[in-house]
């Protein structure tokens, strides 16, 4: 299924509303829409921030705050997926400075889950948290046959003893053994920071990747983390600068050619003065910095701002809520009561 992490950006410090000032940093240091206007900017409105596969931890938050139980979180964003029990006494083997440590599967999800979401968070929205972070650990081969998981964002963050709180220990006994399947395999739980209102299908999040059942794009109603919708405005020279090989001549701005389930980009070309270049959304987002391929392009000179060309059909006004102009709405799952998963020790596959 290609890659195995389970997003392309991790801020763990946006989720706190107590630390504006590291989300101010994140904006106008790794980010660049804090930059003055100039003649000649490339504008982008967007929304969401991640890769945009499988459970969004912030829409999971709006989930729970609602009333919604883990369970039903689990089923809204892995569609058709059932909860199933592991057998005890699994590890996972963790990179860890350069060692490979090999951790009870229970400790290893109770070093990750205040690491991903605050330990303040509703109880659903953190078993929700467990069960998927659990389930990523026996699906992901970051390492081959050496590791399975990193202990950083490449996989997911595991911080040992230092994120044990008594919350999310107790999110993690109340789901102990706990795994999403899909017909009876374990089913790789990517999950993300926030979606912007939609979440986007494995295909189109990881290019290169075969769809997958449980990983279809779904309306997600209740997402509205500090990046539900932002903008960034940069020069063409910078925009040119970042792009480097895949501009011919002068950068002239972006063309996009076709969008997801999501306004996520998924094919777009990079036009410059002596030709064009195919690149994928991820591929855009990843170079210019920014921090979800759901985006929108215009470009400002002094005579006006003017969109740049886009063939998807989707508009920045269409709301998350209404059908893709092309793509099928995704139908919902139904998790069922967990039953016993058979098999030894080790990670599984997806099906």
């Amino acid at each position: 299924m290609g890659s195995t992490y389970h997003r392309r950006f991790h801020h763990p410090h946006r989720l706190f509303p107590a630390r504006p000032s590291l989300i101010a940093a994140v904006l106008v240091g790794a980010l660049w829409w804090a930059c003055p206007a100039r003649a000649d900017d490339l504008l982008v409105t967007g929304a969401g921030f991640g890769h945009g596969v499988g459970m969004s931890q912030e829409g999971a938050l709006g989930y729970a705050l609602r009333g919604a139980s883990y369970q039903a979180i689990l089923a809204h964003y892995y569609t058709g997926t059932a909860i199933a029990r592991v057998a005890p006494g699994l590890r996972v083997r963790v990179l860890i400075g350069g060692a490979v440590r090999q951790i009870p599967l229970e400790t290893y999800v109770r070093g990750v889950v205040s690491a991903e979401v605050p330990a303040s968070w509703p109880l659903a929205a953190l078993e929700a948290q467990a069960v998927v972070s659990r389930t990523y650990a026996l699906t992901a081969h970051a390492g081959g046959s050496r590791f399975d998981v990193y202990a950083d964002t490449r996989s997911q963050v595991y911080r040992g003893v230092a994120a044990q709180t008594p919350q999310t220990d107790a999110a993690v006994a109340a789901t102990a053994g706990q795994v999403v399947t899909y017909a009876g395999r374990l089913a790789i739980t990517y999950f993300f920071a926030g979606s912007g209102g939609r979440t986007e299908s494995v295909e189109n999040g990881f290019p290169g990747s075969a769809p997958a059942p449980w990983l279809r794009g779904v309306v997600d109603p209740y997402d509205r983390g500090p990046l539900h919708t932002w903008r960034a405005t940069m020069g063409f020279a910078t925009a040119g600068a970042r792009l480097r090989k895949l501009v011919l001549g002068r950068f002239r701005g972006v063309e996009v050619l076709r969008r997801g389930f999501s306004p996520r980009i998924v094919a777009a070309y990079v036009v410059g003065t002596a030709g064009r270049t195919l690149v994928s959304g991820p591929q855009l987002a990843a170079r210019l910095g920014l921090p979800d391929s759901w985006a929108y392009f215009s470009t400002r000179t002094a005579a006006g701002t003017v969109p740049q060309p886009d063939r998807s059909g989707w508009t920045p006004s269409r709301s998350p809520e209404a059908p893709p102009p092309t793509a099928p709405a995704s139908s919902g799952g139904a998790a069922s009561a967990p039953s016993a998963l058979g098999g030894g020790g080790g990670a599984a596959g997806p099906a």
